[in-house]
């Protein structure tokens, strides 16, 4: 994927995640971006020990993989801040 492929994915993904932790009016578009993009690597690092996590452009899998990571990525980061 290239680097425009990269910033959808993850102003996508970033902003679903944000959307389902209860986080949109807290992020701007820079951190949903990067909270994605984070969120790929982790979503296909998760997934990829049950056979899946491909990469491979942007499409629903990807965007999924990516969702899964962010919202991992912004459990975690909540429960390191104490806050809900």
């Amino acid at each position: 994927m290239g680097i425009i492929s990269w910033l959808i994915v993850g102003a996508l993904a970033g902003w679903l995640a944000s959307i389902i932790m209860g986080k949109n009016a807290q992020m701007g578009a820079l951190a949903n971006i990067g909270v994605g993009i984070v969120g790929a690597f982790i979503g296909g690092f998760l997934l990829s020990f049950i056979g899946h996590g491909q990469i491979t452009g942007i499409n629903l899998p990807t965007i999924g993989t990516a969702v899964l990571g962010a919202v991992v990525l912004l459990f975690v980061v909540g429960k390191i801040q104490g806050r809900k």
